[in-house]
């Protein structure tokens, strides 16, 4: 069974950041599969996977072809499979051709922990060419897709975090000053905050601000400019530079705290079983708000993080700085710390989205 995944870069890096995790996945399943991955925008690409040359029309990166999805598309006869991320519609002489060798069409969705999605799974829709294409739902339960999740990644995380000195090599790569790097030796708080430009970013910094606790606050470059230390202040403030995947797994799983954006960073901020803060990307009429409820109902979260969360997304840095720091009291931090751990392990026992959907096309080659 060979793949092709097609990719529109919509969300900068949360669309191409699902694709190619899914895309090296899969070409590692065993037995070895071949797969393509067709990209719009090499240059967000490769801010997240330094080895791809955003100039080259094809070329291949970790077992993965990758062709750069230009207007004309070139003319490459399908996989066996093709999917669609994100309903991003495929060139039409690219579907004819699949027509023509009756390849099966899967439409990977969004993210969803509305209660709907597991009823949709996999349903598929009678196309007016003669195929069917199937909807793919990732999700949190048994009854969807699943989740994104490397085998053994939970065990590779658990043996990274025993080895202190990996976190210290890691943050120095990126920049943070030693004695920072110190600060944390001696029991600081780490912080990672990946958000979009209208998060109440300075409510959570005067939050931490207002704890006893110093805290290092890491930014990826260019996602909150002006977010500064304050004179005196007990929070330090450092811009990094993008890394690539396994490097921000990394510092996900190093932090005590992590802020994340969209899809792909929420997954993996759940695979760290640390307290996480997710920013929904932002829909029409407050959409957003109601999958973010639906998506905290299946979380066993309390109701403090839950509405430290709406706060969040709802943009008021006065009142997220005011449910922060009920949150990050003794007692309540310690609870999100382990809800956020028992969490990670619950999801983690439910097949994962690149076997699920290997086994769905598998059966689906087999009975025609």
């Amino acid at each position: 069974m060979s793949f092709d995944i097609f990719c529109r870069v919509v969300d900068n890096f949360g669309d191409i950041g699902v694709c190619w995790r899914l895309a090296r996945q899969l070409a590692r399943l065993p037995p070895g599969r071949e797969v393509r991955l067709w990209v719009d925008d090499l240059h967000s690409f490769g801010r997240i996977e330094p080895g791809v040359d955003p100039q080259a029309a094809q070329q291949s990166a970790r077992g993965v072809d990758i062709v750069h999805w230009t207007q004309p598309a070139p003319v490459l006869r399908p996989h066996a499979v093709v999917i669609e991320a994100f309903a991003c519609d495929p060139p039409a002489a690219f579907i004819e051709a699949m027509v023509r060798q009756d390849s099966l069409w899967i439409n990977l969705e969004y993210l969803s922990a509305e209660g709907w999605v597991e009823s949709c799974h996999t349903l598929p829709s009678a196309q007016h060419h003669g195929l069917r294409k199937h909807f793919f739902f990732p999700g949190f339960t048994p009854a969807t897709g699943g989740l994104l999740r490397e085998p053994g990644l939970l065990s590779e995380r658990d043996e990274w975090l025993a080895q202190p000195g990996q976190r210290d090599a890691l943050l120095g790569a990126i920049g943070v000053p030693g004695r920072q790097i110190e600060r944390l030796r001696q029991g600081a708080r780490q912080v990672f905050l990946f958000c979009y430009p209208d998060a109440p970013a300075q409510g959570l910094l005067d939050s931490l601000e207002r704890q006893a606790c110093p805290t290092l606050l890491i930014v990826p470059r260019g996602v909150y400019p002006g977010l500064q230390d304050r004179p005196g202040g007990r929070v330090h403030v450092h811009e990094m530079p993008f890394v690539d995947q396994a490097a921000f797994d990394r510092l996900l799983w190093s932090s005590d705290l992590n802020f994340v954006r969209g899809e792909d960073s929420l997954v993996r901020a759940l695979w760290a079983g640390k307290p996480l803060v997710w920013q929904i990307y932002a829909q029409d009429a407050n959409t957003h708000m109601i999958k973010l409820q639906a998506w905290l109902d299946r979380s066993p979260c309390r109701q403090t993080v839950h509405a430290l969360m709406r706060d969040w997304n709802l943009g008021d840095p006065e009142a997220f700085a005011l449910r922060m720091n009920e949150a990050l009291e003794p007692g309540n931090w310690a609870q999100w710390q382990s809800d956020s751990a028992q969490w990670s392990d619950e999801l983690a026992g439910y097949p994962d989205l690149a076997y699920s959907l290997v086994g769905f096309c598998t059966q689906r080659r087999r009975s025609g």
